[in-house]
């Protein structure tokens, strides 16, 4: 499998770029494709998805993104073709949130996902879904506020909830007060 290819743009589509790597031009299925820039070099984090009729290559900007990708396609009745539009038409985010505070109305609005899938979702990934402290600089804060909130007493549970509330540009000391007062509520 591969991590990430870093390569220059070479074709835009409706629904796929090109990134041209050492001579080799990779056909990339992608969320939002008009996000990237012909000519200009990227570092596009991969997943590769192997079928018994074809490879495909699925990438995203940013590694939680590709991270977020992988935890719904290992939903039952969500496939990639599926998941890559909710990546393109709804923020990280708000996804998250939505699949924490069970709000089937705002997954319903994907394409595809109907009630059925929405209640998968939400059963197969609610709790599931914390930013990984590691994997982007805007969350570098996360690992220090969630252990702050658990040396108060917090069940991580309840943490996981009031994450995907918390602005990530503010300092640590902002994003502790801003997650005690969403606790409190």
């Amino acid at each position: 499998m591969y991590e990430y290819i870093k390569g220059t743009v070479s074709a835009i589509e409706s629904n796929y770029i090109v990134l041209e790597a050492s001579g080799v031009g990779y056909l990339i299925y992608t969320p939002n494709p008009y996000s990237f820039q012909e000519n200009n070099e990227y570092k596009v984090y991969l997943y590769q998805q192997v079928r018994e009729d074809m490879i495909s290559l699925y990438g995203f900007k940013e590694r939680d993104e590709r991270d977020l990708f992988l935890k719904l396609i290992e939903v039952k009745g969500l496939g990639c073709k599926t998941a890559l539009p909710m990546l393109a038409t709804g923020s990280i985010t708000g996804i998250m949130d939505a699949i924490e505070r069970e709000n089937i109305l705002y997954l319903k609005k994907f394409p595809k996902i109907g009630d059925k899938v929405a209640r998968q979702i939400i059963l197969d990934l609610k709790g599931k879904l914390v930013p990984n402290a590691n994997t982007k600089g805007t969350y570098q804060h996360f690992e220090e506020l969630i252990e702050v909130l658990k040396g108060l007493g917090y069940k991580i549970n309840d943490i996981n909830k009031i994450l995907p509330s918390i602005d990530l540009n503010k300092t640590i000391e902002e994003q502790i007060k801003d997650a005690l007062k969403l606790m409190l509520k």
